[in-house]
């Protein structure tokens, strides 16, 4: 194991997002047409790249991170089930979002991939290591939803969404708040300092946050994420997500911030310990998308990850 030095904030410094535009198309998986990104100005003989959003996320999480990375690795973004602009087909959990990687790089790849993962996508992309690890080369997780022993106020939010009829009563009372108002409350949950975003950046999730208030599914997506994440909280040791963790032998890239307010960064001792090839990147002044607040230090990190460990054949 090894620790990755944390450097200052640079956000901002990748291309305004409006300026550099994935190309999407529609991929058929699990039943549902995925959208999907393709990482633009990537040579097609770097290796393959997986970038997987949180919960209430969407595959335009990882444009900052993915175009500081097009000279190292060529990469695809979906929308997962349920968030985005991809409707939900069936149950939007863990488990049911690792199965749709696995059909996803089963289709789009013939070799490992390098795995991106935030929040709730983290927590997918290590049920996927554990599933298939044939598919992945390494595992970069920023702020991975993990089961924590200590209870916390976002453990709280999360059992009440979960919880039948309080869950979409939370969310039905949430939506009729002024944007304005929802949209500083999402910028103080999720950014560690929301006053140093670049322009660019605070306009393009305030857009995409827009944007969700059109998706009839959102709701029910986010009901179910929830359920599951609890459910992954409350399940035995040899069936939880750190006994996933325990297996995976690729490389890992564990990424935490200082002031995230979703997942508590003390649990990156307990993570770096768990799986068997870890280092760890902290950044005290991120929150809980490092992948937008401080994406050269991200980007800087995982650099260092593949030097270090080359891609297995």
């Amino acid at each position: 194991m090894g620790v990755v030095d944390s450097y200052g904030p640079v956000t901002g410094e990748a291309e305004p997002p409006e300026l550099n535009q994935w190309p999407e198309r529609r991929v058929p998986v699990a039943g549902v047409d995925l959208l999907v990104r393709d990482l633009p100005g990537a040579a097609p003989d770097l290796p393959p790249a997986l970038f997987v959003h949180g919960l209430g996320g969407s595959s335009l999480n990882w444009t900052a991170l993915g175009l500081m990375l097009n000279d190292t690795i060529r990469g695809i973004a979906p929308d997962l089930p349920g968030f985005g602009r991809t409707p939900l087909s069936g149950a939007a959990g863990i488990s049911e979002q690792a199965a749709v990687l696995v059909e996803l790089l089963e289709r789009e790849y013939d070799q490992p991939v390098h795995v991106f993962g935030n929040s709730m996508g983290g927590a997918s992309s290590v049920a996927l290591a554990a599933l298939r690890p044939d598919l992945v080369a390494s595992l970069t997780l920023v702020s991975p939803a993990l089961p924590h022993p200590r209870v916390s106020a976002s453990a709280l939010w999360f059992t009440a969404l979960a919880t039948p009829r309080l869950g979409p009563a939370v969310l039905e009372r949430s939506a009729r708040l002024p944007f304005e108002q929802r949209f500083q409350a999402s910028l103080a949950m999720v950014f560690g300092d929301p006053r140093s975003l670049a322009p660019e950046v605070r306009a393009a999730y305030e857009a995409e946050l827009h944007r969700r208030d059109t998706d009839p599914w959102g709701r029910q997506a986010t009901v179910d994420g929830a359920r599951s994440i609890l459910r992954s909280s409350l399940a035995r040791p040899r069936r939880s997500l750190w006994a996933d963790a325990a297996k995976v032998e690729r490389p890992v890239l564990l990424i935490y911030g200082g002031r995230d307010r979703l997942v508590d960064a003390r649990i990156r001792t307990k993570a770096q310990r768990t799986f068997p090839n870890a280092r760890l990147l902290y950044l005290p002044q991120s929150g809980h998308v490092a992948q937008m607040e401080h994406p050269a230090e991200v980007a800087r990190a995982f650099r260092q990850l593949i030097e270090s460990n080359p891609t297995p054949d």
